[in-house]
């Protein structure tokens, strides 16, 4: 476990602290103020760039199982009761449309290092306040130059950072707006990650088979659904009780996450609603 925490501080961790620091020091020669919400801001868009192509194959790679699923559908009632046929076949259409089943999972590994590592960085500043925090930093950055006195002051726009929207008796009330940000940005991105493929009913389908298939499709529709719920009410509950500049980070990173998605497959499972509310208006 040891090595694996000297590894993840040295590939990981270390860089992206010095990234950070590297990024504030500059915007505070600058004179920029809330330099520190600025540099929070630009390494999460730097490190959501440099993991963009990675993404970009999970979406298309998502997409294209998506559109196979009919295909897929259809070997299966071909091939009941061979497994060995149906896992032949899967590969072959796999091997004709160019898919590979597992490409989905190697841009998660990619990134989820990078997010934890990201995260620390940010509880390093908002969370672990104090000497204990700052010594743990200036232990890791490269040089003395990027060497901080003291922690970084975490007003941005007249919003402490640090603070928590769940202390908004003391922060204010306007900081419970905060939460209701983070859960409707992961709302749409999950809803938009989510389009229901229904199941294809097949002319020599038996009754009992349409039903199935029916159930099936309605099964599906209220797991997605429950997800697309469950995570942003998830998501806005941490964003209330952590501090504020995480929500920054996870904003930002949602929101480059939207527009990725929008640019690789549409609004997806967010059209039929972004449809009604064009109506509406």
């Amino acid at each position: 476990m040891e090595l694996i925490g000297l590894i993840f501080n040295n590939i990981f961790f270390g860089p992206l602290v010095n990234l950070m620091v590297l990024i504030f020091k500059l915007l505070e020669l600058a004179h920029i103020p809330g330099a520190l919400g600025f540099s929070l801001i630009i390494l999460t868009v730097l490190i959501r760039a440099i993991i963009w192509p990675f993404t970009g194959a999970q979406v298309k790679s998502a997409q294209k199982m998506a559109s196979l699923k009919p295909h897929l559908d259809e070997l299966k009632e071909r091939h009941k009761g061979d497994k060995v046929a149906l896992q032949q076949a899967q590969m072959a259409l796999y091997k004709e449309h160019g898919v590979n089943p597992a490409a989905g999972c190697l841009p998660t590994l990619i990134q989820f290092p990078v997010i934890i590592a990201l995260y620390q960085v940010i509880t390093t500043l908002f969370i672990n306040s104090g000497n204990h925090g700052l010594d743990r930093m200036n232990a890791l950055l490269y040089h003395p130059w990027l060497h901080l006195q003291n922690l970084p002051d975490t007003h941005f726009f007249g919003v402490n950072l640090a603070s928590k929207p769940s202390e908004f008796a003391s922060v204010g009330v306007f900081v419970l707006l905060i939460p209701f940000i983070t859960a409707a940005l992961t709302f749409v991105q999950s809803k938009m990650m989510a389009p229901i493929k229904p199941l294809k009913i097949r002319k020599d389908d038996t009754p009992t088979e349409v039903k199935e298939k029916e159930g099936m499709e309605d099964a599906m529709a209220s797991m997605q659904s429950q997800m697309s719920y469950f995570m942003p009410l998830m998501i806005g509950y941490f964003a209330f009780t952590f501090p504020i500049g995480l929500a920054i980070y996870w904003n930002t990173f949602t929101i480059m996450g939207i527009i990725q998605q929008h640019r690789i497959s549409g609004w997806g499972g967010m059209t039929d609603l972004i449809g009604k509310i064009w109506k509406t208006n």
